[in-house]
């Protein structure tokens, strides 16, 4: 019986959207695909996300409709690979392979005349090109074209679904989510603006993110993990005035309640966190960077992830464990604010010939709103390099006449399947403009990603254009996080487009924007360790909002320590044996330079953190936090966040000591829409 409420638990971990529980009928559904298939829960996950994607299911909901589907899908595979393997494997009672025959060959006459490959069979570079009637086509496309059957057809006989064409997608431009609906969306202007109404400063050192990467040492690393826990516990001491006295170690035996200050560890380098083997880890300096057990009984309710700093109050009488009576809270940043002078100032940018109108509140002398775009990579799906979704966006930017753009990496993906096994050719239009033997990546970055943003700059010159790296893209030397901006150099980009590091905060105007590449949240579910007690309520139920809120707590762009194990993140598109193997590179962390990823001086007005979690706006903690998703997933087309954002009004911001709180989360209209 308690291996059944495990197995259901563990369903509900991950199959849930972390607010309530799944119904008896989905729950059902999924242990049946368990028995029927031999799966564990974790193996059913991985086969429903890879259904999910070749289905191009927008959110992974398990809903019994989409559940039943899955199941049949799974049965078909597994009826075709019976077929395949009786296909192949002849029985040798009845006859032999002639030694003489060729490795492939049709040796029975059984195929009738068939040269279909096989699936997960590559064809040579050099066939390809003689097939493909354009570069970068897939493997599928080019195989097709040498067989008499329809593709169609072929791919049925392979067992594999073509990924459908991007011109063909369904509900392009459909809105799946709207943040403060009350907001009307902005019109259009009629033309560009004569000059940019963005004025970008960096909150951040960009410079010192140009640090050398692979040089870590281990005692600088342990520095700056104690350093965090020593300035938490400064930080605690103030908010909730407290003496030094009353903080200790929770490892040492004593029969006086305490307050600890430490980071959230496993007592398994493998495995999830769970409550039996969670474990405060204390700095040398409060504890002889000790470890001891947490006993949570008489928390009403929980929520841990490894790296997280927290402040716990209570008593470890047996010396064995630290029994924890209260969580205390940590203090996050202030809002960010400005100066009247400053959002005068940004107010005339926007509206330049009436500055004075923001002490009014009449609608009809507002100026424009600014519009923003937010896109996620990759930009292309696994069968191409076409770049279709970002040639889509930019268009839908220069028609619109938007005010900036930012993009997040990958742009030239380390686990495009294309890019990984090298066997793509540049279109035949660039022949002659660079030499075969000299290209590099940068080349096809160059030929491929620069001109649709180049003239994106040419329809709309006022455009600001921002582009911020990933750890897995091809183009940038810097492969570890804190991440530098990768060179411009060779890539022909217009200087409307800037290129900044990876995290980077810095103020779009008046908005504080911080934004990261690193798919943080994606890795804060799944790690995360969420329980109660006698019927305790979670302080946060909605895992969304929740993951978000660590982030602000915990003054990081990348909280979580160690980061998740590469194999429980999203599988790549990349075959075995080649490159990484579909394994994703993952954090990619340089804990010496983790000072880098922390939030300075405020909390983000806006923080845009892409997921490969279903795409979101929320606010928390008065932060308004984007997730705009991918813009191209693996087999299909993904989404973007647009963001209309409305001049401050004075009169309606509150003002502290001459200071004014941005209030971006109530003025800023945001919308999730399919690209």
């Amino acid at each position: 019986m308690a291996d059944d409420q495990d197995t259901v638990a563990e369903l509900n971990e991950r199959f849930g959207n972390g607010v309530q529980d799944l119904q008896p009928d989905v729950v059902a559904e999924l242990e049946s695909i368990m028995r029927l298939h031999d799966l564990s829960v974790q193996d059913l996950f991985y086969k429903w996300e890879s259904y999910c994607i070749k289905m191009d299911i927008d959110e992974q909901k398990a809903e019994l409709g989409f559940l039943r589907a899955f199941k049949q899908d799974l049965q078909d595979a597994l009826e075709r690979s019976h077929r395949t393997q009786a296909v192949s494997k002849p029985d040798k009672r009845f006859s032999a392979t002639p030694r003489t025959a060729t490795k492939g060959a049709d040796v029975f006459g059984m195929l009738d005349g068939l040269t279909t490959p096989g699936a997960g069979r590559s064809v040579k570079a050099s066939a390809r090109r003689k097939l493909a009637d354009t570069p970068g086509v897939s493997r599928a496309k080019a195989d097709a074209a040498s067989s008499p059957l329809r593709i169609e057809e072929q791919f049925k006989e392979m067992g594999v679904v073509p990924a459908p064409s991007f011109n063909d997608r369904q509900n392009p431009g459909e809105v799946l989510e709207i943040l403060n609906d009350n907001l009307e969306p902005a019109e259009t202007p009629i033309a560009p603006f004569a000059e940019p109404r963005v004025k970008l400063t960096a909150a951040s050192d960009q410079k010192k993110l140009g640090y050398k990467p692979l040089a870590m040492k281990l005692s600088e690393a342990s520095e700056i993990l104690d350093d965090r826990i020593d300035e938490f516990m400064q930080l605690v001491m103030v908010e909730h005035n407290l003496e030094e006295s009353a903080f200790g170690s929770a490892a040492m035996q004593s029969t006086s309640e305490i307050v600890a200050v430490g980071r959230i560890a496993s007592d398994s380098p493998e495995g999830k966190l769970n409550a039996a083997s969670l474990v405060l880890e204390t700095s040398r300096r409060t504890g002889g960077g000790w470890r001891v057990p947490l006993n949570l009984d008489k928390l009403p309710s929980y929520q841990f992830f490894p790296g997280q700093i927290v402040a716990l109050r209570g008593i470890n009488t047996s010396g064995s464990a630290f029994t924890v009576h209260q969580q205390l809270t940590i203090p996050t940043l202030g809002s960010a604010a400005s100066t009247k002078e400053a959002l005068l100032s940004h107010r005339a940018r926007l509206a330049p010939s009436d500055p004075d109108a923001m002490d009014t509140d009449d609608d009809s002398s507002s100026p424009l709103p600014l519009t923003v775009l937010f896109a996620s990579g990759p930009y292309t799906a696994d069968d191409n390099l076409d770049f279709e979704p970002l040639h889509a966006l930019c268009s839908l930017a220069a028609d619109s006449y938007i005010d900036s753009l930012v993009l997040t990496g990958p742009f030239l993906d380390a686990e495009h399947p294309l890019l990984a096994s090298g066997d793509f050719d540049l279109p035949e239009e660039y022949l002659g403009s660079y030499d075969p033997d000299t290209a590099t990546l940068s080349t096809v970055f160059k030929f491929l990603i620069s001109p649709i943003l180049n003239r994106l700059v040419a329809s709309n010159p006022a455009i600001t254009i921002l582009l911020v790296p990933s750890v897995r893209d091809v183009i940038d030397k810097h492969v570890s996080w804190p991440q530098d901006a990768f060179s411009r150099k060779d890539l022909n980009l217009h200087k409307q487009i800037r290129i900044i590091g990876n995290p980077m905060t810095l103020s779009m105007n008046e908005m504080l924007l911080g934004i990261t590449s690193q798919d943080i949240l994606y890795e804060l579910r799944n790690e995360e360790l969420v329980g109660s007690n006698s019927g305790g309520k979670l302080a946060d139920p909605n895992v969304l909002s929740r993951v978000s809120r660590y982030l602000i707590e915990q003054r990081h762009y990348f909280p979580l320590f160690p980061p998740s194990d590469r194999n429980k993140l999203p599988k790549t598109g990349v075959d075995k044996g080649v490159g990484s193997g579909g394994l994703p590179p993952g954090a990619m962390l340089d804990v010496s330079y983790l000072r880098l990823g922390e939030m300075v001086n405020a909390r983000p007005d806006v923080l845009v953190v892409p997921s490969a979690l279903p795409a979101f706006a929320k606010v928390v903690e008065s932060v308004l936090v984007i997730n705009p998703g991918h813009l191209s997933k693996r087999r299909g087309a993904g989404t973007y966040a647009k963001v209309t954002l409305y001049p401050p009004s004075l009169g309606s911001l509150p003002e502290v000591k001459g200071m004014y709180a941005h209030q971006i989360f109530e003025r800023a209209r945001v919308e999730i829409i399919k690209i």
